[in-house]
């Protein structure tokens, strides 16, 4: 291996290598020089076999991997054993600096085995610390954002005090030049006193000394004494004026106790004034901390609304184009437009599913027995199959309105269900009348936009009483017979002002909205007058399928429309929940309040339909045993819907306070 080694690069072209010594020594400044050898030296073969497979080694190595580095450091570790081993001579010193290297890096790599998981933690405590940091800043700019608005109301208040301020100067500024100006009056009014007073005493001793002097005899004294003593009395006025000066210095600047006292009082006042100023700042301010708290409730609530109105826009599906159904419906477009006059989507839906159900319904040949079970209605009680007789929805009303009419010529009344049940065996025969009272009732449910149908059908399931249809045709036939009554020349005519006061008369309790839209419904309209003629009889016609004109509808539901909000004014008066219990003194005293005109019997039907007891049952008002009468409000405003429940005269207006 010694033959193979060369002293190259010492001459490479235009390198200089210098020897291992030291910068100071003898051998160094002898040899400072540069040396140069000629170009074109190779390099050692021994070199280039190494170069050649360090360079193959790392061509081979996969450096994608987390061991790259490692896997790096192989090939020169192999390059350096091979030093090694051709070096015998230099062996014990290359291993140990080997060793050396090989330690540390071994120490190095479990250092950092050690510190791995701490980095880790230290990655995670990191991102907590700036979800901390983010979350911190968050808190602080909403209460930045709270306190600067704090700040900005604060200072209005500041600027509004300090022109309160400024006012309340001004005024003590006033009232204290006032102060001084009536201080300098009374001053010189003072002085001006005193003068006249000195002028006064001057003017009675020249006096004096004059009648002294003319006639001395008269006092029978010395006028050297008398003058003696006028000169003492002189020095005496003298020092009592210089005293009286000596306290006007002192006391010159002092205030009368009447003006300290009345500026006492207005300073008190004012003290007074700034106190109650204070309340009302500490009440305005609580209010106006109130009046914030409401205010970001309604900002939330807002963007809740807003969030929900988002959603519901998002998830809610488009109005369905009704006028896809004209070409599906039996009867084509003509038929459907008269189906849907005057619908909205809910009605239309109920038309269509009707339509829809009629051929299903028509379709099919039997129905199954519901059997004798209590839920089953009476005259629907059978264990088997029935034919289904297929009628038409014409036959169907048909037949209802003859139901109606031998129920109203009875006599004797039994319960509806068993007189509906008989009057088909009387019609079809008992073999025939479960088959017609099964195919009657799927009808009658499935037609249930139909007014005569949905009439019978809520009255058959007692989920209305027999004498709100009755009092209905009452009506009508009483409404009816009032016009007829006003139309004098008996053509069938009736001008609008006629029928207004017709309809007032016989609905004297309707607000005139309610009136004018009866109006609407019965043919009138803005741009109609007063003396155009209408032919009432028109008002209550009925086709043959049971739908009555636009009129009678109206009516109808403003009689339902008057019952529920009957019952709310009840529910409202009693002040309960639906789940509380009511006594039967208190329901009387309710209905008395918001119908006072009701006589004695309506009110005792009302009470015995909402407790569910017969008439003679009921105890006369006062009596003890009124108050063991209770039941659920919910189940008391159930039955009075059931009912035929009207108000009997206005409820009283309560008297302005």
């Amino acid at each position: 291996m010694g033959s193979h080694l060369s002293p190259w690069p010492t001459y490479t072209s235009g390198q200089t290598i210098l020897h291992n010594r030291k910068p100071c020594s003898d051998d160094y400044r002898k040899q400072a020089g540069w040396q140069q050898q000629p170009q074109g030296t190779t390099k050692p073969r021994y070199l280039e076999q190494l170069e050649d497979y360090l360079h193959k080694e790392l061509l081979l190595l996969d450096l994608g991997t987390d061991l790259a580095q490692e896997l790096r450091l192989q090939p020169y570790r192999e390059i350096f054993e091979f030093f090694i081993e051709d070096f015998k001579t230099y062996k014990p010193l290359l291993s140990s600096i080997k060793n050396a290297y090989e330690v540390m890096l071994a120490h190095q790599k479990e250092k950092i085995r050690a510190l791995e998981p701490l980095k880790a933690k230290l990655v995670t405590v990191n991102d907590e610390c700036d979800k901390r940091i983010l979350a911190m800043r968050a808190e602080e700019k909403t209460e930045i954002s709270m306190l600067k608005k704090e700040k900005m109301n604060l200072l209005k208040l500041i600027d509004k005090k300090n022109e309160e301020k400024i006012s309340l100067q001004s005024e003590v500024t006033k009232l204290r030049k006032n102060l001084a100006e009536e201080y300098l009056r009374y001053l010189s009014e003072r002085d001006a006193r005193k003068i006249l007073i000195a002028d006064l005493n001057e003017l009675r001793y020249q006096r004096e000394d004059r009648s002294l002097a003319q006639s001395p005899g008269i006092w029978g004294e010395d006028p050297v004494k008398l003058t003696v003593a006028l000169k003492m009395t002189r020095q005496d006025l003298t020092r009592t004026q210089m005293e009286l000066n000596t306290m006007k210095a002192n006391f010159g600047d002092v205030v009368p106790r009447r003006d300290f006292e009345m500026q006492e009082k207005t300073n008190k006042d004012l003290q007074e004034q700034l106190d109650s100023l204070r309340d009302d700042y500490k009440e305005v301010r609580k209010e106006h901390e109130i009046l914030l708290q409401l205010h970001m409730s309604t900002l939330r609530e807002r963007d809740q609304f807003y969030s929900e109105l988002q959603e519901i826009q998002r998830t809610s599906t488009p109005r369905p184009d009704w006028t896809k159904c004209k070409d599906v419906v039996a009867g084509g477009p003509g038929r459907w437009q008269i189906l849907a006059e005057g619908k909205n989507s809910d009605q239309l839906v109920d038309v269509l599913l009707e339509e829809i159900g009629e051929g299903l319904l028509r379709e099919k040949d039997f129905f199954s027995g519901l059997g004798y079970e209590e839920s089953v209605p009476p005259f629907l009680r059978f264990d088997g199959v029935v034919e289904n007789k297929k009628p038409t929805k014409k036959d169907v009303v048909k037949l209802l309105r003859d139901a109606w009419k031998e129920r109203l010529a009875e006599e004797q009344k039994e319960k509806f269900p068993d007189f509906f049940f008989h009057f088909l065996e009387r019609r079809f025969g008992p073999a025939e009348a479960m088959a017609w009272a099964y195919t009657i009732f799927e009808n009658m449910k499935l037609f249930r936009s139909n007014e005569i149908m949905s009439q019978f059908y809520a009255i058959l399931m007692e989920e209305r009483s027999e004498s709100v249809y009755i009092k209905q045709k009452e009506i009508i036939a009483e409404l009816l017979k009032e016009m007829t009554n006003v139309d004098s020349q008996n053509e069938g005519l009736l001008t609008m002002d006629q029928l207004r006061t017709v309809l007032k008369s016989t609905f004297p309790f309707k607000k005139e909205e309610k009136i004018q839209e009866l109006m609407e419904a019965g043919g009138w309209h803005p741009n109609s007058s007063n003396t155009d003629l209408l032919n009432y009889h028109s008002l209550f016609i009925e086709d043959e399928e049971g739908q009555s004109v636009p009129f009678v509808q109206k009516l109808w539901e403003q009689y339902l429309d008057e019952k529920d909000k009957y019952l709310k004014e009840l529910k409202q008066l009693l002040g309960l929940e639906l789940h509380d219990e009511v006594t039967l003194p208190k329901v009387r005293e309710a209905l008395m309040t918001i119908d006072p005109k009701l006589d004695k019997q309506t009110l005792n039907s009302y009470l015995s339909q909402a407790f569910q007891l017969p008439v003679t049952k009921l105890p006369e008002a006062g009596e003890h045993k009124e108050e063991g009468i209770v039941t659920l409000l919910q189940t008391a405003l159930q039955q009075l819907q059931v009912a035929d429940i009207r108000r009997v005269g206005s409820r009283e207006q309560e008297p302005a306070s």
